[in-house]
C-alpha cells in the first residue's frame, strides 16, 4: 500500500468506546504504535536526517546505507500490518467489550506473530482473533497465537474447510466419518490433509478407531449450521455416540471461533445417513 493511500488508525474519525479503547490499549502495550500516523513518511524522514548526522560523524559504507534503508522499509510494513489487522478488528468489537482488560504480555505477542502477516485473508483471521480477545479476554491462549503464527496461508484455507464438516456436538466438532469418502475428498479432505493438520496440532487424528462422546441422554439433539437434528439412544443414560476420527485441540477449537466456514450443501443428510439408527422415526436397516 503507497504512503498516498495509507491511512492510520489516529486518523479514522470518531470510534466507539471500545474501538478507541483497543487502540489506546494497543498502543500502550506496544510503545506508541499508532503515533505519528504518516508512519512510512516520518520514518523515512527521520532515518534520513540520522543518516546525514552519522555521515559527518563516521564512515557510513553504501552497505550501511542499504542496510538502513531495509530497515526502515521492513518496520514500515510491519507498522501497517499491525495497523491493518486492528482497524479490521474494530468492527467485530462487541459494545460492551472493555479491552482494557487485554493482557499487555497478550497483546505484544500478538503482534510479534502478526506484524509480518500482510496478506489481506490471513489478516482478517488474526483480527477476528484480536476482537475475540478484546471482547472476552482469555478466549485466545497464548499458544493458539504462536500456532496461528506458523500456519501459512494454505493451512488455514485447509484448517477452514475442515471446518466446514463442523457440527455442534456439545462442541464443535467437524464429522470425519470416512477419509476415503468423496463427500470430503472432493474439498481435500483426506487421510494426507487430516495427518498434516495433526501434526500442526489443529486436531487429532485417529483413522482406526475414531472418537466418541460419551455419557449421553437418551434424547438430545445436535446441530449442523444451525439447523438441528434430534437422536434419540436406547438407553436412558450413558449413552455413547460415535463421532468419526477426527477431533479438535484446544488450539483448533479456539481458531474454529474465528474462521469463515460456510455449510456444505448436502452434508447435514450424509451425516443424519451415518446415525440413522439414531434418528427418530427412521427405519433402522
Amino acid at each position: 500500500m503507497s504512503d498516498h493511500n495509507s491511512t492510520s488508525l489516529v486518523n479514522l474519525g470518531e470510534l466507539s468506546k471500545p474501538a478507541n479503547t483497543l487502540i489506546e490499549k494497543v498502543s500502550s502495550a506496544l510503545g506508541g504504535v499508532f503515533e505519528p500516523w504518516q508512519i512510512k513518511r516520518v520514518a523515512k524522514a527521520e532515518a534520513e536526517a540520522n543518516l546525514i548526522k552519522a555521515e559527518s560523524e563516521i564512515e557510513i559504507t553504501d552497505l550501511h546505507r542499504r542496510a538502513m534503508h531495509r530497515f526502515v522499509e521492513e518496520e514500515a510494513n510491519r507498522q501497517e500490518n499491525m495497523e491493518e489487522i486492528t482497524k479490521k478488528s474494530i468492527p467485530h468489537l462487541d459494545e460492551q467489550s472493555d479491552p482494557s482488560n487485554m493482557e499487555d504480555d497478550w497483546v505484544t505477542n500478538f503482534f510479534d506473530k502478526s506484524r509480518i502477516v500482510s496478506d489481506d485473508e490471513m489478516q482478517t483471521i488474526w483480527a477476528n482473533v484480536l476482537a475475540g480477545e478484546a471482547n472476552t479476554p482469555g478466549s485466545f491462549s497464548r499458544r493458539t497465537v504462536n500456532l496461528l503464527g506458523d500456519l501459512d496461508k494454505r493451512d488455514a484455507e485447509l484448517f477452514q474447510t475442515l471446518c466446514r464438516f463442523g457440527w455442534a456436538v456439545g462442541s464443535f466438532t467437524p464429522l470425519i466419518f470416512d477419509s476415503q469418502a468423496a463427500i470430503y475428498n472432493d474439498l481435500g479432505i483426506n487421510f494426507n490433509s487430516l495427518s498434516h493438520l495433526d501434526s500442526l496440532g489443529l486436531i487429532q487424528f485417529n483413522s482406526l478407531s475414531g472418537f466418541s462422546r460419551k455419557g449421553l441422554p437418551k434424547n438430545f439433539a445436535v446441530a449442523y449450521c444451525g439447523q438441528p437434528l434430534p437422536l434419540e439412544i436406547k438407553n436412558d443414560h450413558n449413552n455413547r455416540l460415535s463421532i468419526g476420527t477426527v477431533l479438535l485441540s484446544q488450539a483448533g477449537q479456539e481458531l474454529a471461533q474465528v474462521v469463515q466456514a460456510p455449510g456444505l450443501d448436502g452434508f447435514y443428510d450424509y451425516v443424519k445417513e451415518q446415525w440413522k439408527a439414531h434418528v427418530p422415526n427412521e427405519e433402522n436397516t
